[in-house]
């Protein structure tokens, strides 16, 4: 008998090893994306008159932030030849396009006027240049990885009482201003001078243009690790850190009281629920609904491996927020880390694969030993399958268009190589590792041949109005969080506040719990034993109302144009969708483990 212990245990301990391994490379991976991630001081020391790292990157419309265009795609001077830097996964994702220019701001030198070349400007690029103008374009660069920004030109409007004339410009000269401690760079900011502008009203050709610029530097005692602070100073507002406190302060409320709610209900109806059942008195039983369908509550819902795969794609993206936060909230991840977010995002989320086969297989085989294969399947493209439908419009959209957000082949390619020879092989792992390490499902009741019919429902215990009402309190916690968010995502407003973010997910996530165990309650009380698909559906209902003010955010905006629409929806719709996902794994999760705990301490028949 030992020896044959021996024997099956060996299977069981290689296995753990390859467990082991792996989390030993997923580790060492996120320690390698932050190390990447972090701007070290080492890298950015410089003696007066080194060449510090300058880039052009995007221009476009200020209302549109994903409808953006190379910088050179206005007749603006440019070197010859014109070189692209090597960008991440992270910054093709965001749409940077970062190339070399003909601005020398070495270290600590300053320039007056500084002549950037002589340009004639034709009637064509004239076009081009007032089309900007009106569409209010503005462009970035970065300096020493500091962002800057600056606008192309400007509009003005001369009203008498004879005529109405408008007039359109373009800036000539920029100012930069820059800020260094000892040998670092802390702080740069360019400005369109509005003395020095050039007349574009008309369509003729202009022979001799000079582009202009002007470099001043200034010491500061602010250190480079504090660098950043300036931008976030620039979200922290006194009024923005009213919003933000009133929204925490708002969420809390209303988590305490529907936690007390909670308890009130158990304490009130569900252990008075618990003392008929253990009465032998038939007729006093007969008042208690949902000990009635103890025999059909644990019954495997319909559709198992789709459901399987459903908590399995959000057990995936509740790990991915996780690790995210945890990135952020040690400074990996912060304002304008160049790419830092998106790339830092893929491959997080290729390495989570093994966590999604995982919980599907494991979650599939605790009620059949065949078809976990199924689930597993259905979990490697019930997100992707509708992401890639999405991502392909938009980049199509983006191609017609000639906007920076269009992905270039060799991005594409490494994309799917990532999706093909990562993702794919670490879902089939795990969904082996699921189905290898399997456990029958416990259920405290055992599961009757038929299922018992489902009485006639009120209309506020259907499923229409319980996911009106799961979805609803829990936006209403996080609405002001998530217009910051939006701001952010849409908007060229700075979050800085991973810690606040952080707190509104988790109150998020325990608000949608708590409501999934009270209208699960509610559900069984009725003697409705179809509460697995139920519990999902009511704790993505927040990703709806999230999508729904998502569109309300589009239309009180200033957006707009089809590169626009398509990107905000396309990409709107995949975030709900992936909150969607993780609220309904959540919610199934919570009402679970309430459904085991009260037929647990049912006492059996």
């Amino acid at each position: 008998m030992a020896d044959s212990a021996t024997i099956h245990s060996k299977p069981l301990l290689r296995n753990l090893l390859q467990v082991q391994f792996l989390l030993k490379k997923t580790f060492l991976i996120i320690i390698l994306i932050a190390h990447s991630a972090s701007a070290l001081p080492n890298n950015h020391r410089y003696n007066v008159g080194d060449s510090v790292p300058f880039f052009v990157n995007k221009l476009g419309p200020l209302n549109n932030p994903s409808e953006t265009y190379q910088y050179y795609d206005l007749p603006f001077c440019h070197p010859d030849p014109i070189i692209r830097k090597k960008e991440t996964i992270g910054e093709v994702l965001n749409g940077d396009r970062l190339t070399n220019s003909l601005y020398e701001l070495n270290f600590r030198e300053e320039k007056i006027h500084k002549t950037l070349c002589h340009k004639k400007l034709k009637v064509a690029e004239i076009a081009k240049f007032r089309d900007a103008v009106i569409r209010d374009f503005y462009f970035q660069m970065y300096y020493d990885d500091l962002p800057l920004w600056a606008y192309v030109g400007k509009v003005e409007e001369n009203w008498n009482i004879e005529q109405n004339t408008t007039k359109y410009y373009i800036f000539t000269h920029v100012q930069f201003d820059a800020v260094y401690n000892d040998n670092q760079v802390i702080e740069i900011q360019a400005f369109s001078d509005p003395n020095h502008v050039l007349d574009i009203t008309e369509d003729v050709e202009i022979d001799d243009v000079e582009f202009t610029y002007s470099v001043n530097w200034n010491v500061t005692s602010v250190k480079f690790e504090n660098r950043m602070n300036r931008y976030s100073k620039a979200s922290l507002s006194p009024i923005r850190q009213k919003i933000h406190w009133f929204s925490f302060i708002n969420s809390i409320v209303i988590i305490f009281l529907l936690m007390g709610f909670l308890i009130m209900l158990i304490m009130r109806h569900l252990n008075n629920d618990l003392r008929k059942c253990s009465n032998i008195d038939e007729e006093e039983d007969k008042e208690v609904g949902w000990k009635h369908i103890h025999g059909d509550v644990f019954r495997c819902p319909p559709n198992m491996p789709l459901f399987s795969a459903v908590i399995g794609t959000g057990t995936q993206f509740l790990t991915v927020i996780c690790i995210l936060f945890f990135l952020a909230l040690f400074g990996v991840l912060y304002p304008y880390n160049r790419g830092a977010l998106l790339t830092s995002l893929a491959i997080v989320y290729a390495l989570t694969f093994v966590v999604a086969g995982y919980t599907s297989a494991a979650f599939h085989s605790q009620f059949s030993e065949t078809g976990w294969e199924r689930s597993v399947l259905l979990t490697g493209v019930l997100y992707v399958g509708p992401l890639f439908v999405t991502v392909s419009i938009v980049n199509t959209v983006a191609i017609a268009k000639g906007t920076t957000a269009a992905l270039p082949f060799g991005t594409i390619l490494v994309v799917l190589l990532l999706y093909f020879f990562l993702a794919i092989p670490l879902l089939a792992f795990g969904g082996l590792i699921g189905h290898r390490f399997r456990s029958d499902f416990s259920a405290p009741c055992a599961t009757k041949p038929y299922p018992r019919e489902i009485p006639p429902l009120a209309w506020y215990r259907k499923t229409p109005t319980q996911m009106f009402i799961g979805g609803l309190l829990p936006f209403s916690a996080i609405v002001l969080q998530l217009h910051h968010l939006y701001a952010s995502i849409w908007g060229y407003k700075i979050y800085t506040l991973p810690g606040i973010l952080f707190i509104t997910f988790a109150i998020l996530v325990v608000l949608t719990a708590i409501l999934s165990i009270v209208l699960t309650y509610v559900q069984l009380s009725a003697e409705d034993h179809q509460w697995w698909w139920r519990s999902v559906l009511c704790g993505g209902s927040t990703a709806i109302f999230m999508f729904g003010y998502g569109i309300f955010f589009y239309l009180r905006s200033n957006m707009d144009g089809l590169m626009q629409l398509c990107s905000f929806i396309g990409y709107n719709a995949c975030i709900c969708y992936a909150f969607f996902l993780l609220l309904g794994s959540v919610s199934f999760r919570a009402s679970l483990i309430f459904v085991r705990f009260v037929y647990r301490a049912v006492k059996s028949e």
